[in-house]
């Protein structure tokens, strides 16, 4: 099993020389890979409480905020070689799709083939609706999506007709260097994020479930690769367990099949990365 790392880079802490340290650093210590979050606007009123804190809003410095995804891992390809950077999660139902395609395929393109595209539907309905987009039906927007992307990334001569985008025949290169397409990590722990993981997805993403959340999760999931006529072979289990992670828990993701562990970073500032990093080394050598 491989060991990443998961960081919501935000402001004012995430500097570009925090940064450049941060890429330089993992590679030395052997991680797989850096995974990202995306929240382009924070609210302070929402009608559902953000999931992974107590008071139910996402964990920023004051007057801080989360950077870019797209720009965040440009500038972390610029400055690593061998390290994997992902999204956990895009959000796509919010995004553009075209934009969206072009954009990643750059990254893959400039980072010579290293990045994994996480996606999943969201939770925050204000984001939502002030990307300009419908809340209810964010799922069938996000599937549409990745049919589309799918097809720009690999056909010639794209088109699409669908319920929620058309696109006339048109040509977007460069294509990404991964082959068939960059690999979609589908994110969520819902009946349908399984079933567009099985549908859609080189892998599954599951946040924040210990080893015994995600044995029951892995249940579900594998009923809906059969459903799809697929099985795990070939299909990256990725998790971010809860923030404590011991050597044992390690140990049980590996018998579960756990493909790929991405231990969440917590604070940036430099002495708690640094403590971070002494913790992730060791678990490192539990999974080699």
């Amino acid at each position: 099993m491989k060991i990443g790392t998961f960081a919501a880079f935000t402001s004012p802490h995430a500097t570009p020389k925090m940064m450049q340290d941060f890429g330089r650093d993992a590679e030395n210590l052997g991680l797989d890979s850096i995974w990202v979050g995306e929240h382009v606007l924070l609210f302070d009123e929402m009608e559902f409480p953000y999931p992974g804190s107590r008071d139910g809003k996402i964990p920023v410095p004051e007057n801080g905020g989360l950077l870019d995804t797209v720009a965040t891992l440009a500038y972390l390809a610029g400055n690593t070689k061998t390290l994997r950077l992902g999204t956990g999660i895009t959000l796509l139902p919010q995004r553009n799709p075209i934009y969206t395609a072009k954009e990643f395929t750059t990254l893959d393109w400039l980072s010579d083939g290293r990045i994994d595209f996480g996606v999943g539907v969201g939770w925050c309905k204000e984001e939502v609706l002030a990307c300009g987009y419908s809340w209810h039906d964010r799922g069938a927007r996000c599937d549409e999506f990745l049919e589309l992307l799918q097809a720009l990334w690999t056909e010639p001569l794209a088109s699409y007709q669908g319920d929620h985008f058309t696109l006339q025949p048109s040509r977007m290169d460069p294509k990404p260097l991964q082959k068939p397409h960059i690999p979609i990590i589908v994110g969520g722990h819902s009946g349908a994020a399984l079933r567009r993981a099985a549908r859609f997805g080189n892998g599954w993403y599951g946040f924040g479930i210990d080893p015994q959340a995600t044995r029951a999760a892995l249940d579900r999931l594998d009923q809906a690769l059969a459903a799809e006529g697929r099985t795990r072979e070939g299909f990256d289990v990725i998790m971010t367990p809860p923030f404590r992670v011991s050597e044992e828990m390690v140990r049980q993701y590996i018998d579960l099949g756990v493909d790929r562990l991405v231990v969440q970073l917590g604070g940036q500032r430099q002495e708690s990365v640094s403590k971070r990093f002494g913790e992730l080394e060791k678990l490192v050598a539990v999974a080699a």
